[in-house]
């Protein structure tokens, strides 16, 4: 057990002491230790705004949404997990001839608001990413309005990008598509509380997960990502998939990050983040059983030795946006929230880090005792 894991499991124990007497009130949270985001110079990583978390090659991929420094958008930052050190080398867009000649061209190549990731599990050097809020875009022409303006949502429509990796290590955009909502979804127009998880489950089928539509309900949908998926520039119609989503009488309760779980003998299920309440939500794609809330709670280490500050110091909030299942380990990375990450700031020592709007990487190992 690394050092890492035993703080958790040392943290974990307190936690669950103490919570005794409440413990048939309120459920018993998970503690997660993070690791700070560090760039090649050592430093906390500035302000990507990271918004999709998924496993690549024994490494961790993120994408940064269009709120980002502008030195972070476009590309996908490779991450080491076990020291959350981020490489020096990134995979970088270009766009493809095909896209440059779409209506979507100019939002593409301006500061897309990109919001999830998803890899292709039959061949790793595609991706796909999609976009959220398009509003400060400029925009599309007449006739392309007038070609894509029933998308069921947001006036300017949701889009799902293609990416393929290149030899030279760029990835190109090869397509874009975009989406459309049924009307008898009722998802509303919501420009930055649409589709924010992406992950694909077995047989092409890649599942989106909303923030929230007209009855502030975080909704799951699918699309079948074939071979003739791209070949078409029309609208893509979801599948809304009517999962047992937890239900509230009120608040925000959305989905921000996603990834699918194997089972064996068992269709799968979805680990979801649902940020606003520092809960993991695991979903069964078989419809059998409730969505299981997972309950944590967020340490940043302080690496400080002042008399007031522990070597960890709980979060006010995290906020999570990446979720990625590698194995029996589940990966979360989070987008720090600029109106509140600030209130994060116990020990001087993270000031910087917070102001910078550095994330941290979290993991969790599943517990065979969820499917119990």
């Amino acid at each position: 057990m690394g050092k890492m894991n035993k703080l958790g499991l040392i943290l974990l124990v307190a936690i669950g002491l103490t919570g005794c007497a409440e413990k048939q009130q309120t459920p018993q949270k998970i503690a997660l230790q993070g690791q700070w985001l560090t760039e090649q110079s050592g430093e906390a990583m500035l302000n990507p705004q990271t918004s999709g978390l998924k496993g690549w090659r024994g490494k961790l991929l993120s994408v940064s949404d269009g709120s980002a420094d502008i030195s972070q958008r476009k590309q996908l930052h490779i991450i080491e997990p076990n020291t959350a050190a981020v490489l020096a080398e990134s995979l970088t867009f270009v766009m493809s001839d095909r896209v440059q000649q779409s209506c979507f061209a100019a939002y593409l190549n301006d500061a897309p608001d990109l919001e999830a990731l998803a890899v292709d599990p039959d061949d790793d050097k595609v991706f796909i990413v999609v976009t959220e809020d398009a509003t400060r875009s400029e925009s599309m022409s007449e006739s392309c309005f007038e070609k894509y303006q029933n998308s069921g949502s947001t006036q300017y429509p949701t889009l799902l990008l293609r990416l393929e990796l290149q030899e030279n290590n760029e990835l190109l955009v090869s397509h874009v598509r975009p989406i459309q909502f049924q009307a008898s979804l009722q998802i509303g127009d919501f420009p930055n509380d649409g589709i924010e998880a992406l992950a694909f489950g077995p047989d092409d089928t890649l599942y989106l997960g909303m923030e929230k539509d007209k009855k502030v309900k975080a909704r799951i949908f699918s699309l079948k990502i074939d071979d003739d998926f791209w070949l078409s520039e029309e609208f893509a119609q979801v599948t809304d998939l009517q999962l047992n989503l937890p239900k509230y009488d009120s608040g925000n309760h959305p989905i921000n990050g996603m990834d699918y779980l194997p089972r064996e003998n068992h269709p799968g299920y979805l680990v979801a983040a649902a940020r606003n309440d520092n809960n993991i939500w695991l979903i069964d794609l078989a419809k059998q059983k409730e969505t299981k809330v997972i309950a944590v709670e967020f340490y940043a280490p302080t690496h400080s030795k002042e008399e007031n500050c522990g070597p960890w110091e709980l979060m006010d909030n995290a906020s999570l946006e990446g979720v990625a299942v590698v194995g029996s380990t589940i990966w979360m990375i989070n987008d720090p929230w600029k109106r509140y990450y600030p209130d994060n700031i116990i020990c001087e020592v993270n000031r910087v880090n917070y102001e910078k709007m550095a994330p941290l990487l979290f993991s969790m190992p599943v517990d065979p005792n969820w499917f119990n």
